[in-house]
């Protein structure tokens, strides 16, 4: 078997990354499967193709809430966290290669991160927008992505809207400001560790200074 891993929410400031692995014994399978990376795709066909990739192929998913990324990063940088979250959802698949989207400048360095974590033989081919270049990364970026959006329309229905959960997004800081405002500390589905939250935290710290003197 040969498998290929992405993620999906690594930048997000509110909710789960989610690590995933798509695992072949052949990459014919994509000759019906048209896969892309999902950042190329309409909701609705990452979700035709998530159901695809599913059933045809061997599936392994890792989600790393934000209060363990929080946890995770007092012992580790970003990066290594993703690498090791990498290696999991590879050891559950146990294949013979392993092609991953490196998350690091270097990615021989990044190939040899992963390899420390696991403790089955496994060659691992570590390149920039291996999602682009590898349909098994592709396929792995659908099933992570669509994971994530459905952990995000979960966190929806009991946060109210939250936007995407991403810096970028004006609904999602308008959504931390507003629930800081409220509660004087962020949300349980905030990455408290993030620079986004504890900027917010200090612009509120520093207007409700100057309302006091």
């Amino acid at each position: 078997m040969i498998c290929g891993v992405d993620e999906a929410g690594k930048g997000s400031v509110l909710g789960p990354m989610v690590i995933a692995a798509v695992g072949v014994r052949t990459t014919d399978v994509f000759s019906d499967i048209q896969v892309k990376d999902s950042k190329q795709l309409s909701p609705l066909e990452r979700e035709r193709l998530f159901a695809l990739i599913k059933k045809q192929c061997r599936v392994a998913i890792v989600v790393i809430t934000a209060e363990e990324i929080d946890n995770i990063r007092r012992e580790m940088t970003m990066n290594a966290c993703v690498a090791r979250a990498h290696s999991e959802v590879i050891q559950k698949l146990r294949p013979r290669t392993a092609y991953v989207d490196a998350c690091d400048v270097n990615p021989i360095r990044y190939a040899e991160t992963v390899k420390s974590h696991l403790n089955i033989p496994c060659e691992i081919v570590s390149e920039h927008h291996a999602d682009i270049t590898y349909p098994l990364v592709s396929a792995a970026s659908i099933i992570a992505k669509v994971t994530r959006d459905r952990e995000i329309e979960k966190l929806k229905k009991k946060y109210g809207e939250i936007g995407s959960g991403y810096p970028s997004d004006p609904n999602t800081i308008a959504y931390l400001s507003a629930y800081i405002d409220k509660h004087r500390v962020p949300p349980p589905i905030a990455r408290k560790s993030w620079k986004t939250v504890s900027a917010i935290l200090a612009k509120k710290s520093q207007s409700n200074l100057s309302a006091f003197l």
